[in-house]
């Protein structure tokens, strides 16, 4: 196999499997409505499940990247997948309660390690060049399998007609299938690793390179943690219940219309990524896109305007901020603290995935948030709008100082083939 072909196969197989993966990882949102009416689960209990993922990250987000260069890439990939796929059965099965905690938590261990294992896998394979590209179509496959999750309610009605556990055994056989590609990668891997470069180790953690990172960094490290806080909680865990609660869909239209965000993110990311290489601006753009996340929930707690609207909002924001972050991050470190940079906003992304996903369903019971009583879920918008306002004035911060940048910063114009951060988006 040449070796200008090779790496376009390890990055298909990478793409298969981080496809399955996210697909698992957006399986709980379907089924909160029939974990409720079915198994008498609270929206806590529903909250605690998506939190579950996020925290073994927590602590995996620091020593992950070390593990990884410490057995190659190739190797982490195989054991995550099979660590993912453990975690998704056990979900599956289910029952009791503690038994989906436990597979839920399996899975968020493997999957952080597969998702920055992957990463490192494709730059390694287009260390030539290309490796931009590379990564946005990784990321544009990742968000075909959160949009095929919210579409299984219309695509796999029969199976969501059948109960809660049936949906959650196509996703583990999803999970599977990427245990299979992942498999075939090693494979491949092991046998022409002379056509990729090497692993090369990272610096270790340091407490005191803390103090050697910008403003800027902290700021966008604060946008960072606080938009996905809110996205992810809202959009993977609750917002199908809310649109069928709330605004009186079935489940077949509330996944459809939660699917439109991640859709329009598969092809909006890789171009607003090519359109700020061109242009810049990179801070403007983010602060624009923020914006759009407070008017969001505003619009869904205070208006009864067609839920389209919200969705667009979403969808806009969902597609300018991941494809800006990370680049713009890499640009605001020394090249030989990337590693801790980007451990460190791992972590407290997680740390903030957790806590808002269980602080979301807990609001929602305390309030009693349900069909007969729609208002309730009103404490969790709110709550969601607070942290999207927070974010945006990181953004507006990162703004003004990047503004007063000699070079003008991240707002300068950038060209290049730079390798965007290898943290979830």
């Amino acid at each position: 196999m040449a070796g200008s072909r090779v790496k376009w196969v390890m990055l298909t197989l990478a793409a298969l499997t981080i496809m399955g993966s996210y697909y698992t990882y957006d399986s709980i949102a379907p089924v909160t409505g029939l974990l409720r009416d079915q198994r008498g689960f609270t929206q806590l209990q529903i909250g605690q499940l998506n939190a579950v993922f996020n925290l073994p990250n927590i602590a995996l987000a620091l020593v992950g990247g070390i593990l990884i260069d410490r057995i190659g890439a190739a190797t982490a990939i195989q054991i995550a997948t099979v660590v993912c796929t453990i975690g998704a059965v056990l979900t599956a099965v289910g029952d009791p309660y503690e038994l989906m905690l436990v597979g839920c938590l399996l899975f968020g261990l493997g999957n952080e390690t597969l998702y920055i294992a992957l990463l490192v896998g494709i730059a390694q394979w287009f260390h030539r060049g290309g490796s931009a590209l590379a990564i946005a179509l990784f990321f544009a496959m990742a968000r075909v399998g959160s949009y095929s999750a919210d579409k299984s309610t219309s695509w796999f009605a029969q199976l969501y007609a059948s109960g809660w556990q049936a949906p959650l055994w196509l996703a583990a056989g999803l999970t599977a299938g990427g245990l299979v590609t992942a498999s075939i990668y090693f494979l491949i891997d092991r046998r022409l690793a002379h056509l990729r470069v090497a692993g090369q180790k990272s610096e270790a953690f340091r407490l005191k390179d803390l103090a050697r990172f910008s403003p800027s960094f902290w700021y966008i490290l604060w946008l960072n943690v606080l938009f996905a806080s809110v996205f992810f909680p809202f959009r993977s865990t609750f917002s199908i219940q809310y649109f069928q609660d709330v605004k009186s869909m079935n489940l077949a239209d509330a996944g459809t219309a939660n699917s439109y965000v991640f859709a329009a993110a598969i092809f909006a990311t890789p171009v607003v990524g090519l359109i700020a290489d061109r242009i810049g601006r990179r801070a403007t753009l983010l602060a624009l896109a923020a914006a759009l996340m407070p008017l969001t929930f505003f619009l869904l707690a205070t208006t009864n305007y067609g839920l389209w609207i919200t969705t667009a909002l979403m969808g806009i924001s969902f597609s300018v901020i991941p494809a800006l972050i990370w680049p713009a991050t890499a640009m605001l470190v020394d090249r030989r603290r990337v590693g801790t940079a980007f451990g460190l906003i791992n972590m407290i992304q997680s740390l903030g995935l957790a806590v808002s996903n269980y602080f979301a369903g807990w609001l929602n019971d305390h309030f009693q948030a349900g069909p007969q009583n729609p208002a309730g879920y009103n404490p969790m918008l709110s709550m969601f709008a607070v942290l999207s306002l927070v974010a945006l004035g990181s953004t507006v911060l990162l703004l003004l100082r990047e503004r007063r940048q000699p070079s003008g910063g991240i707002e300068a114009r950038f060209i290049g083939d730079a390798d965007p951060a290898f943290v979830r988006p």
